[in-house]
């Protein structure tokens, strides 16, 4: 099994009367994007856009070769190990870690350690998996 080329990683939470000031001072840490349902954002590509839900995301940089491993504990750093804090906001919100994996071939993997599976696990948050498939040259 080969290493994946790279990924993409970040924590957020959503929902339709989601308060991103309150999930800051919850996390105690500040986000990449939060936005409540009706504002506006700018996208990565400068695109102004009207949020249809209220969101707030902490992303990390997008990493070649892949560890993603690293890359969610590193995000989980920042913030506060306040278990309660974020038990309550998972129940309320859409709490998830995403994880966007690129693969170089068809069978690329990776490894998640326990101990990254636990911070996931005991803060009530869900992990969405985006597999995209390598691209072929034209």
């Amino acid at each position: 099994m080969g290493t994946l080329e790279s990924s993409a990683a970040s924590i957020g939470f959503y929902g339709d009367d989601l308060d991103p000031a309150e999930i800051t001072r919850s996390l105690g840490g500040e986000p990449t994007v939060g936005v409540a349902r009706g504002e506006t954002w700018t996208n990565d590509y400068g695109r102004e856009i009207t949020a249809k839900t209220g969101s707030w995301r902490l992303v990390a940089d997008r990493q070649e070769p892949a560890d993603l491993d690293w890359k969610i504990r590193q995000l989980f750093s920042g913030l506060n190990d306040d278990l309660q804090a974020w038990r309550s906001l998972a129940g309320r919100y859409r709490g998830r870690v995403f994880c966007g994996l690129f693969l170089a071939t068809s069978n690329d993997g990776l490894t998640l350690q326990p101990e990254t599976l636990r911070m996931i696990g005991e803060r009530g948050l869900v992990v969405d998996l985006d597999i995209y498939g390598p691209i072929k040259p034209d």
